[in-house]
């Protein structure tokens, strides 16, 4: 069995699998429909497939005599679900490998603090170190530009540095590939009355509505809820309504209009849920069909793209800010993941981040892509909070339609 974190990887590597062991492989992953999915676990169950290729919910494929599972880029969130049923896969993964008496690979180049901490202690596990690139090919040069000094030059519309812009010039001159995530998809993060300083905000999370300009809609990133956009303000009816923040769909156009002769491909979770878009750009990518890839934390998973040798980094410290213990774990891991894209093939690579606080030791580490100086820092704080991996925390939630009887119950 193995797994990986994003449909998007699904496609490369089940045909790698495939050319391996024809007739045997079957996928598994919630973009397939209801039927294909039917077929491919009957497949599975009568023995038909030996192999299994898919993301997180592949995990209960119903393999009988399963004796190995991979778990590629095992430090991802994605292996986690967190509506019900409620499980992370890497937790599945191991009961089913410790019941079977088989084996569990996790693969990442930035492991989960957890998951380092354990087997770099002997707790049953065994680790292995890569020290460096195939081939002994280098690592790419990383360059932080700090945002507050471009604002003052460049003023308060500056979106992408004088480095970057001068980066993706030359990388087109040179007929070279590029990749520019922006983890916040949407046009604009917010839509705001600048008026009365009205915030059009979800109903029901009390979260600013994202603006999607090619759908043109007011959508809550969190419980889905769309309503359609205003042409004033809904508190005072005022006309001066303002699209704060840059999302993907945005940086999209921003690119277009600097580099024009460049084909760009936008890659988030709106494109992708548009049957046969992620797979044909994707292909296309590798094809050399297209120059630029712009989007999400999709562009850092595990993508393996030999002629890509410049990846920009923008709003690289947006998830410092989330407060969560693990915000500067998932920030070193998404810029370290997203910085090892470039210069997988013979030209060497480059990586632009942008951020306004390049001092931060998260971003410190990423840029000289030392996992283990940023272990042995963060653990110090989860050491002294005690967190994780020096406890274990568990989430009760109580739901009921009544908040006082889901009160009552809670006491």
């Amino acid at each position: 069995m193995l797994l990986v974190p994003e449909i998007g990887l699904t496609p490369m590597l089940s045909r790698l699998v495939v050319s391996r062991f024809p007739g045997q492989v079957s996928l598994l992953h919630s973009g397939m429909s209801a039927g294909e999915r039917h077929d491919q676990w009957n497949r599975i169950r009568d023995g038909e497939s030996r192999v299994v290729v898919g993301t997180r919910s592949a995990v209960f494929a119903p393999l009988d005599d399963v004796r190995l599972i991979v778990i590629d880029e095992e430090h991802d969130a994605s292996y986690k679900q967190d509506e019900a049923p409620c499980y992370h896969a890497r937790e599945v993964a191991w009961q089913r490998m410790r019941r079977a008496g088989g084996v569990l690979v996790l693969g990442s180049a930035t492991p989960c603090i957890e998951t380092y901490h354990a087997a770099t202690r002997e707790e049953g596990g065994i680790y292995f170190h890569l020290p460096e690139r195939i081939e002994a090919r280098p690592m790419p040069r990383v360059t932080l530009v700090d945002m507050s000094a471009e604002f003052r030059q460049q003023g308060k519309n500056a979106v992408i540095s004088t480095t970057l812009r001068d980066e993706l010039e030359g990388c087109m001159r040179r007929g070279e590939q590029a990749m520019v995530l922006l983890n916040r998809r949407g046009y604009a993060r917010t839509l705001l009355c600048r008026g009365c300083g009205h915030v059009f905000a979800c109903p029901d999370c009390s979260v600013s509505m994202t603006y999607h300009q090619q759908e043109n809609r007011l959508e809550c990133h969190y419980c889905g809820q769309e309503r359609e956009v205003p042409s004033v303000c809904l508190n005072c009816g005022g006309p001066y309504i303002h699209y704060a923040g840059v999302g993907t769909e945005q940086l999209e156009g921003i690119l277009r209009t600097l580099l024009p002769g460049a084909r760009i491909a936008r890659l988030d979770r709106d494109t992708a849920r548009r049957r046969g878009t992620l797979r044909s750009v994707l292909f296309g990518f590798a094809a050399r069909e297209l120059d630029i890839l712009v989007g999400t934390q999709i562009l850092a998973k595990g993508h393996d793209f030999p002629d890509v040798t410049l990846v920009g980094v923008l709003a690289a410290d947006a998830g410092l800010s989330f407060p969560d213990f693990r915000s500067a774990e998932r920030t070193f891991q998404l810029l370290t993941q997203v910085a090892g894209r470039a210069g997988r093939g013979s030209a060497p690579g480059r990586v632009v981040i942008q951020s306004f606080h390049p001092d931060h030791y998260a971003l410190h580490f990423a840029q000289k892509q030392d996992y283990r100086g940023f272990y042995d820092n963060e653990v110090e704080y989860r050491k002294l909070m005690q967190y994780p991996p020096f406890s274990s925390l568990i989430q009760i939630v109580v739901s009921d339609p009544d908040e006082t009887r889901a009160q009552r119950d809670a006491e």
